[in-house]
C-alpha cells in the first residue's frame, strides 16, 4: 500500500506540474501530458484494484 500512495503523491505532483507549466507558458502539449499522466493511472489504478478483487475472489474457494 505505501508504493500506491508513493505513486499517487507522484501522479499529483505530474499533474499539478503540467497544469501549472500549462499557466505559467500557455502551451497546449503541457496540459496533453497532463492528461496522459491521468489516463494511465486510472488505468493502472484499475489494473490494481482488479487484481487485488482477483485474490479476494480466489481466496474464496
Amino acid at each position: 500500500m505505501l508504493l500506491a500512495r508513493v505513486l499517487g503523491l507522484l501522479v499529483a505532483v505530474g499533474l499539478g506540474g503540467c497544469v501549472l507549466l500549462y499557466l505559467a507558458s500557455g502551451e497546449r502539449r503541457y496540459l496533453d501530458y497532463a492528461w496522459r499522466i491521468f489516463k494511465y493511472a486510472v488505468y493502472l489504478s484499475a489494473f490494481v484494484l482488479l487484481l487485488i478483487f482477483a485474490e479476494r475472489l480466489a481466496g474464496e474457494f
